[in-house]
C-alpha cells in the first residue's frame, strides 16, 4: 500500500469512529423500544407463590418401611409423620380488569395456597390470596383469580399465528425469585414440539429470551407490547432454548376454564396414528399425508357415524391433514356438538362423513373401555405362516382360547398363541393379541392368513388387544453376510 492510499484509508476510518461516535451520543433510552414496553406491561405481570403441605416420615425406625415391621406395628409409623410445607414460585399476567390472572397449569396445579404479588404504580407491591378458576392440563394453562380493590392494568393478547420467526420479543417474570426480570431475544422457531413424562405439546413458540424456572406462566410480548405467549417451558441443559404456548391457544380455552373450570372439547371417539409408506400401500393410500384410525370406540360418535379401524383421515372441516398430531390438532378446537365433517379414504375409495361430536370426557385417555361380549366362533386349526415374522404359530378362535387368553371381545380373527421370545417382533406382539387384519384385508381363518400374507418384506396387522386395536408393521429379519 503507498503512503497516499494509507494517508487515505486512515482519514476514513476516522471519519467512521466520529460518525459512529455522535451516532451513539444520540441514541437515548427514549429511542430503545423495550423501556416503553416495559413500562406498561410490568404493572399487569404478577408474581405467583405457591405452598404444598406434605408429610415427610419422621420415624425413629429405621425399616419403617419393610412389611415385616408393618405386619407388627400396623399404621403406627403414621404417628411419626409431619406435615411439612413446599413451596414454588411462578409468574402470571393480569387478562381483566376486576383480577383474572392466565399462568401455566403446572404452576398452580395441586396446590394449598396460591398469593399473587401485584406491583403498583408506585413501586409498592400488594399481596392477594387466589383460587383456581379453572385449568386444562392438556394445553399446561390456567386461569386464577383475586379479589383487587380497584380496576387493574392488563396485557393485550395479541396474534401468535402472525407471529414470524426473527421477530424481537421481550419476557418479563419471576425467575428464582427474582421478580419482574426483563429479558428480550427474538422468536427462534414455531411449531416445536416437546414431548416428556411432564409435557407433551406440538405447537410451542421457541425463542432465545432467557427463561428459567420461575419464568412459567408469564407473558411472552412482542414490540407493539401485546402477548403472544405464555411462557411455559426450558431444555435445562441447554442456553437460549425456552417454550412459551401460542396465545391463540389461550384465547381458546379461557372462556370455558372461567365458566365450567375446565375446557369442553369435542369427542369423537377414535384411536388414530400415523402412516408410513408399509402402511399406505397395504391400505391404498397415496402418500403418507393422514391419520389412520386404530380403533372405534363403540357407541361414540365416530362409530354412530359409520368410521371403520383402516380409515385414513385426510381432511377435517375443509382442512387437510398430514399427520396424526395435526389431526387432535384439529379436533381439539372443536365444540362438543359441533358438526366434523371428515373426508377418508378407505381401501383405496374417498369417502366423507359429517359426524356431531360429544364430549370429551374427563378420564379419555385414547382408549374404549373393554365391552363385554359373549358371541363365541366355531373354527379351528392353526398356522405358521408368520413364522418368518417371528409370530411361530396363529390359531383360529375357539372357546377355549377365549378363555384361555381372556379374550371378551365378539370379534373374530386369528390369535396369537406363540412368539419367538428372540424376534424384534416379540416387544410388540405378545401372546394372547387378536389378529384381526393382515395388509388391510380380514383374517378369520388360517386359509385368509395364507392368501393375504404376501412375499413382501414386511405386513402390516391390525391388532386387537384388551378390547383396543392398534396397527403395526412387523418386517423380517435381515440375514447377516
Amino acid at each position: 500500500m503507498t503512503r497516499k492510499k494509507f494517508l487515505a484509508f486512515t482519514f476514513a476510518l476516522m471519519l467512521m469512529f466520529v460518525y459512529s461516535g455522535s451516532a451513539l451520543a444520540a441514541f437515548t433510552k427514549e429511542d430503545n423500544p423495550i423501556v416503553p414496553i416495559v413500562k406498561n406491561a410490568s404493572v399487569a405481570v404478577v408474581n405467583i407463590d405457591v405452598e404444598k403441605v406434605t408429610r415427610r416420615s419422621v420415624s425413629p425406625f429405621p425399616f419403617d418401611d419393610d412389611p415385616f415391621f408393618k405386619h407388627f406395628f400396623g399404621d403406627s409409623f403414621k404417628d411419626f409423620n409431619r406435615s411439612v410445607p413446599m413451596k414454588g414460585r411462578g409468574s402470571g399476567f393480569i387478562v381483566t380488569k376486576d383480577g383474572q390472572i392466565l399462568t401455566n397449569n403446572h404452576v398452580v396445579d395441586n396446590v394449598d395456597k396460591i398469593t399473587v404479588s401485584v406491583l403498583l404504580k408506585d413501586g409498592s407491591k400488594k399481596t392477594y390470596s387466589a383460587k383456581v378458576l379453572g385449568n386444562d392440563p392438556t394445553y399446561d394453562l390456567a386461569v386464577i383469580k383475586i379479589e383487587p380493590d380497584e380496576d387493574l392494568p392488563v396485557l393485550e393478547l395479541g396474534d401468535s399465528d402472525a407471529v414470524e420467526v426473527g421477530e424481537w420479543v421481550v419476557a418479563i417474570g419471576n425467575p428464582f425469585g427474582f421478580e419482574h426480570t426483563i429479558t428480550a431475544g427474538v422468536i427462534s422457531a414455531k411449531n416445536r414440539s416437546i414431548h416428556t413424562q411432564e409435557v407433551n405439546f406440538d405447537d410451542f413458540l421457541q425463542t432465545d429470551a432467557a427463561i428459567n424456572p420461575g419464568n412459567s406462566g408469564g407473558p411472552l410480548l412482542d414490540m407493539n407490547g401485546k402477548v403472544i405467549g405464555i411462557n411455559t417451558a426450558i431444555v435445562p441443559y441447554a442456553q437460549g432454548l425456552g417454550f412459551a404456548i401460542p396465545v391463540n391457544k389461550a384465547k381458546e380455552i379461557m372462556n370455558d376454564l372461567v365458566s365450567f373450570g375446565r375446557v369442553k372439547r369435542g369427542w369423537l371417539g377414535v384411536s388414530i396414528r400415523d402412516i408410513d409408506e408399509k402402511i399406505a400401500r397395504a391400505y391404498g393410500v397415496k402418500g403418507t399425508e393422514g391419520a389412520m384410525i386404530n380403533d372405534v370406540f363403540k357407541g361414540d360418535p365416530a362409530d354412530k357415524a359409520g368410521i371403520k379401524r383402516g380409515d385414513v383421515v385426510i381432511e377435517v372441516n375443509g382442512t387437510k391433514i398430514k399427520d396424526a398430531n395435526s389431526f387432535v390438532q384439529k379436533v381439539r378446537t372443536l365444540a362438543p356438538d359441533s358438526t366434523a365433517k371428515l373426508v377418508v379414504i378407505r381401501k383405496g375409495k374417498r369417502m366423507t362423513f359429517n359426524i356431531k361430536l360429544g364430549e370429551r370426557p374427563d378420564n379419555a385417555d385414547g382408549r374404549p373401555e373393554t365391552a363385554k361380549r359373549n358371541n363365541a366362533a366355531k373354527s379351528r386349526g392353526e398356522s405358521d405362516s408368520l413364522k418368518e415374522f417371528g409370530i411361530t404359530r396363529v390359531e383360529e378362535i375357539n372357546d377355549s382360547l377365549r378363555r384361555h387368553y381372556k379374550i371378551t371381545s365378539s370379534t373374530e380373527g386369528l390369535v396369537v398363541t406363540e412368539v419367538d421370545r428372540n424376534s424384534e417382533v416379540s416387544s410388540e406382539i405378545r401372546e394372547g393379541d387378536l389378529i384381526l387384519e393382515v395388509n388391510s384385508h380380514e383374517v378369520r381363518t388360517t386359509d385368509d392368513l395364507k392368501n393375504a400374507v404376501s412375499d413382501d418384506e414386511a405386513v402390516v396387522l391390525m391388532i386387537e388387544r384388551e378390547g383396543s386395536t392398534f396397527i403395526i408393521v412387523i418386517s423380517k429379519p435381515e440375514i447377516k453376510k
